[in-house]
């Protein structure tokens, strides 16, 4: 039997049984925000769409879960393994990835926006279309948020090669948003940097 606590309270909103747990979300039960899951055993869970915003999943097995749409703003994924799961358009705004094993897990359109990413293995993760071979670089504090990876870089909702970046005109990047012009005159020459010394390299 496993039971799902709530993270600060302690007390049990659900309980689940070995095989049941990996129907959790076809039943109904996948509102589970706040939820302690700490080293819970979610291999090949189906959460789809699940509520697990705030959610403590520290060194949880979800190797194969089905995560796609699952809300996990918050949620704390420090260890855990996430192999070959499936978070494709899942909300990760400010999740704790640090150390998390995404070797080869779909994060296809999933907000990353604010996620730690520190020490995580993202060695062949499907990123929008893109597969990684390192762990993408994640600059907050800009007025866009911005993540290098092998080849592109996302600035808020914009994403390009490094390339396209580096050769778009002032008109292109007025463009794009009210301001974008004046970020990219004082951003645009240590940010293509950093996408220069994160480019694979032939050889890689």
């Amino acid at each position: 039997m496993i039971k799902i606590k709530h993270r600060f309270s302690g007390v049990t909103l659900c309980e689940f049984d070995v095989e049941t747990i990996k129907h959790a979300a076809e039943k109904g039960k996948s509102h589970l925000d706040e939820a302690d899951l700490c080293g819970a055993n979610l291999r090949g869970a189906n959460l789809r769409g699940a509520d697990l915003d705030g959610a403590d999943l520290r060194g949880a097995d979800l190797d194969g879960a089905n995560l796609r749409g699952a809300d996990l703003d918050g949620a704390n994924l420090y260890g855990a393994d996430l192999r070959g799961a499936d978070l494709d358009g899942a909300n990760l705004d400010g999740a704790n990835l640090r150390g998390a094993d995404l070797d080869g897990a779909n994060l296809y359109g999933a907000n990353l926006y604010g996620a730690n990413l520190y020490g995580a293995n993202l060695y062949g993760v499907n990123l929008d279309g893109e597969k990684l071979t390192k762990t993408p670089l994640s600059v907050v504090g800009l007025r866009y948020w911005c993540l290098i990876s092998d080849g592109y870089m996302r600035l808020g909702c914009k994403r390009f090669t490094h390339e396209e970046w580096a050769n778009f005109n002032d008109e292109k990047i007025k463009e794009m948003d009210d301001g974008a012009l004046e970020f990219w005159k004082q951003w645009k020459v240590p940010l293509l940097a950093m996408c220069a010394a994160h480019a694979v390299k032939p050889g890689e």
